[in-house]
């Protein structure tokens, strides 16, 4: 895909992001929405018209350009060595998670308990395993997929997985932010093929959002956890009154 394609559909991510339609967003940069449509199938801005369509987005030109970089692939891993160091050590763990979020240096500072010794030393630790590049001005940058998954069976969740399962269900989830529903219906095998995909695609939009609000300060942010899950079941007691051949 063009790199001028790419720039136009993480725009496009970006609007969707912030839940805006052409319509909304024609009337804050006062275009009609024919024009603001006509813009965006055609590729068809000015400078001036991207740089007034980001400040309603509230993005730089630099965070659209970074989500438009390469091409769709498929699911990323770590390195086995690098789940490896992080499944080891929990502060390490934490401190890398909070720079996937984009978390600066100084603001994990004032928001946890860690000392500038204890963080520069976990920044260092994760230069080494490959995973940020560390510069100047404490700045990081990641070296790996920000949409990387953890490997089935790998390190980190065998030392993590059952309790971080366990700590996200330990709620009512009756806050304004929470829901849980628990569905068990008799489907075709194409009908759970069908919803699979589609919950897949909840995933994509769940990261596309991340990829969106990261520019936003940490401060008005808050963590969510998505928890997404469909496959063959059935309750035992029901499967217990079938009989057996």
């Amino acid at each position: 895909m063009p790199a001028r394609s790419r720039f136009v559909e993480a725009l496009k991510k970006s609007v969707r992001a912030r839940g805006l339609t052409y319509a909304a967003l024609a009337q804050r940069v006062e275009l009609s929405e024919a024009s603001v449509k006509r813009m965006f199938s055609r590729g068809s801005f000015s400078l001036a018209r991207i740089e007034q369509i980001l400040r309603v987005l509230e993005l730089e030109l630099y965070d659209v350009a970074r989500m438009s970089r390469g091409e769709p692939r498929g699911p990323a891993e770590l390195a086995l060595e690098q789940e490896a160091a992080l499944s080891k050590d929990e502060r390490l763990l934490s401190v890398f998670w909070l720079l996937l979020n984009d978390w600066r240096f100084e603001e994990i500072l004032q928001q946890f308990s860690i000392s500038r010794s204890e963080l520069t030393l976990a920044f260092a630790r994760l230069a080494r395993a490959g995973l940020i590049a560390w510069g100047p001005g404490e700045r990081a940058r990641l070296k790996v997929p920000r949409d990387f998954q953890w490997r089935a069976g790998g390190p980190v969740k065998k030392a993590y997985g059952l309790r971080v399962t366990a700590e996200f269900l330990r709620s009512r989830f009756a806050g304004p932010l929470e829901l849980l529903r628990f569905e068990a219906r008799e489907l075709s095998p194409a009908s759970a093929a069908v919803l699979r995909r589609r919950l897949e695609r909840l995933a994509e939009e769940f990261a596309e959002l991340a990829e969106v609000d990261s520019t936003l300060p940490a401060r008005r942010r808050e963590g969510i956890g998505l928890l997404l899950g469909c496959r063959p079941w059935e309750f035992s007691v029901v499967n217990a009154l079938k009989k057996r051949r």
